[in-house]
């Protein structure tokens, strides 16, 4: 919508009227104005002499205050004198304050430490510590007479303290120290079936068969063990308070030297509880080798249980006392198992330097097992600078150990090369000492993975080149070159061949059954294999050898210088009788058929019940002997009584020259040898 303008009429009057209002007010206005301006400068008027009296007053006032302050100087320096009296007035007397103080707590502490720990070890240590705190103030006073007697008399009262808590230590710690039991001690094992007495090697073992053995090693050590409780728990913390509080007062060596004498005795009663007493090499000496197996088998339990059981809980127990004095519990665990360890290594000490003898090798390496299978858990348990002594003479003894076995090892060899040679068995059966030294042998493989670590065998090594191998190997070449020594004992060439077969024999049919044989390898076992063919071939050609030149048409029986028994059939002259005896004569003389039938029957049963009284153990070995021998006088006999056995076989006394059938023979020659037979 569009705004119209409105125009209103005005008349000339109220213009005028306007314009005469405006006019009156414009007057008024500049009236006022001018009143302002004469108040304003009446203002700066009066302002300019109040100036002008302001400063002359100021200026007078200026020069009393210099008066006055001349006046009054004196003054304020005998006030600040006062103020600084004051200040050391205050001060000196809250130094007495605190000296009072302090005083008061000495005698609420030595009120406490003169009635000893009776109520309580808590009121006890409080009382020490505010000594502490005493002697602590005190301490920088040093030099003035009051505090020299507050302190002499404060030190007074904490050497008494000391004494106190050290007698509280030594009481708590006897009434808490017991030798652990027995019981105890087979609780914390993994398995009390595993620590039944096991039977070891002996000497009577070694000549037995392999599958009787019994494997002395003991237990398997990959089983948990829980470590015997040494002090009630709950004492514990006390002792090590006290021990804590001993370290603040100073006199925590005389703690430590209580800790390792009731500790220490503690410890050697466990021991000897358990049955580990001191051993001298004497006493091992003179130990009997039963008794010292049994002995030797215990010690090698002894040794796992004080090691993983008792020394690891005194060790447990140290840290615990001491705990964050990892020196001072180092040197004190020391203290505590160095005569339990002494005690425990001196039977191994002993074993080593005792005379040294075959049976004792297998106790050795049980030993020696049993201290290498530990070493780590020793290292651990023994750990520390103040432990390395008692850690080498515990490494010591395995390599004490390692050495005996060798130079044990050497000495057996040397002792086989000198066995007496004239130790031979007078029916060529196995010799003693072969089956021992080879069972010997085979039990030394039940420890190989020992004997490789004592002979320095890499860990690469293995074959029939090996370290070990070669010094089993030793062994039997020395068995081998004293067996041929023996057998040149015998006078009778058959009897050496055949003792030499036996042996030979049994010694590769002992390693072929075992698990040496993979150590020994084909060629060694191939090459003995051949020489006891070879032996028994010597024995056949020796005792029958001329039989393979017999022939039908005579025969002739006699007996060699060596009275080996000879049986040989070839043409011949018989100049006696001045006729020829030939299969196609005519003159056959029957009389000397019969002569020879009659020696042969004589000389065959003589030579059979003597090789009947010989041996050969191994039942194959016997009966192909046996056969191979059948092979050479059966054909032969069969074919001369073929032919002339009708010769004979008509008279009446027939059965007196003709006494063996074929079969006959043959059951005799199947009966040699037969004392023994060793039942595979």
């Amino acid at each position: 919508m569009e705004l119209q303008r409105v125009f209103i009429p005005i008349d000339f009057y109220t213009l005028r009227r306007i314009d005469v209002r405006r006019e009156m007010e414009v007057t008024a206005m500049e009236e006022v104005l001018c009143e302002k301006a004469n108040l304003l400068r009446d203002s700066i008027r009066r302002s300019q002499t109040i100036h002008r009296e302001a400063t002359a007053a100021l200026t007078s006032i200026a020069g009393h205050m210099a008066a006055i302050d001349d006046a009054v100087l004196p003054a304020q320096a005998r006030t600040n004198d006062a103020s600084r009296v004051n200040d050391n007035v205050r001060r000196s007397l809250r130094t007495v304050g605190g000296m009072v103080s302090r005083l008061q707590l000495v005698q609420e502490a030595e009120r406490v430490i003169l009635n000893r720990p009776r109520k309580g070890l808590s009121l006890y240590f409080d009382a020490v510590d505010k000594l502490r705190s005493v002697e602590y103030c005190f301490d920088s006073k040093r030099g003035c007479k009051t505090s020299d007697n507050v302190l002499k008399h404060v030190d007074e009262l904490l050497s008494k303290a000391a004494a106190e808590l050290e007698n509280d230590f030594h009481r708590l710690l006897s009434k808490c120290s017991k030798p652990v039991e027995l019981e105890c001690l087979f609780n914390s094992l993994p398995s009390l079936e595993q620590w039944l007495p096991l039977e070891n090697i002996s000497v009577g073992s070694i000549n037995a068969s392999s599958e009787d053995s019994c494997d002395s090693r003991l237990i398997d050590v990959n089983s948990a063990y829980t470590l015997p409780t040494l002090i009630n728990p709950r004492y514990i913390p006390l002792l090590s308070k006290l021990f804590q509080k001993s370290v603040q007062l100073g006199s925590h060596q005389q703690f430590l030297k209580i800790y390792r004498e009731v500790r220490g005795s503690t410890l050697e009663l466990s021991l000897k509880y358990l049955g580990v007493e001191y051993v001298t090499t004497q006493e091992m000496q003179n130990a009997q080798a039963e008794s010292l197996d049994a002995k030797i088998a215990q010690w090698s339990q002894f040794y796992r249980i004080v090691v993983k059981l008792l020394f690891a809980a005194e060790r447990k127990l140290c840290d615990q006392i001491f705990e964050g004095k990892h020196t001072l519990k180092d040197n004190c665990f020391a203290g505590v198992t160095a005569k339990s360890l002494s005690t425990l290594l001196s039977f191994g000490e002993a074993v080593t330097k005792s005379q040294a003898s075959p049976e004792k090798l297998f106790m050795l390496l049980d030993m020696y097992e049993a201290t290498l299978e530990f070493q780590p858990e020793v290292e651990v348990v023994l750990q520390g600078y103040a432990c390395s002594k008692h850690r080498k003479s515990a490494l010591n003894l395995t390599r004490c150990l390692a050495l005996t076995i060798k130079r044990t090892f050497n000495d057996f060899k040397e002792n086989i090369l000198k066995d007496s040679p004239n130790s031979t068995t007078t029916d060529a059966a196995v010799h003693p000492l072969t089956s021992y030294v080879i069972n010997y042998t085979k039990f030394l493989f039940d420890y190989q993975s020992s004997l490789k670590q004592i002979f320095k065998e890499s860990a690469t090594g293995s074959g029939t080149n090996s370290d070990l191998v070669c010094q089993i190997m030793d062994v039997v070449h020395a068995l081998e070159t004293n067996l041929e020594s023996k057998s040149k004992q015998y006078k009778d060439h058959c009897l050496r061949h055949l003792f030499l077969m036996n042996n030979i024999h049994y010694i590769v049919r002992c390693i072929c059954s075992s698990e040496v044989k993979d150590l020994f390898g084909d060629d060694w076992v191939q090459k003995r294999r051949r020489i006891v063919q070879q032996h028994a071939t010597q024995f056949r050609r020796v005792s029958w050898g001329k039989v393979k030149s017999l022939k039908a048409q005579c025969i002739r029986v006699s007996l060699s210088s060596r009275s080996n028994f000879i049986i040989r059939f070839d043409l011949e002259r018989n100049q006696r009788s001045g006729r020829i005896i030939g299969y196609n004569s005519s003159i056959t003389s029957r009389s000397v058929i019969k002569e020879r039938f009659k020696s042969f029957n004589i000389q065959f049963e003589e030579v059979c019940q003597r090789q009947m009284n010989w041996v050969i153990p191994d039942k194959e070995l016997r009966d192909n002997l046996i056969l191979a021998i059948a092979e050479i006088l059966l054909p032969a006999y069969r074919n001369f009584l073929k032919r002339f056995g009708s010769l004979v076989g008509n008279s009446d006394s027939s059965s007196k020259y003709i006494k063996y059938t074929p079969e006959a023979l043959e059951e005799a020659i199947g009966n040699l040898f037969a004392k023994k037979i060793l039942i595979e």
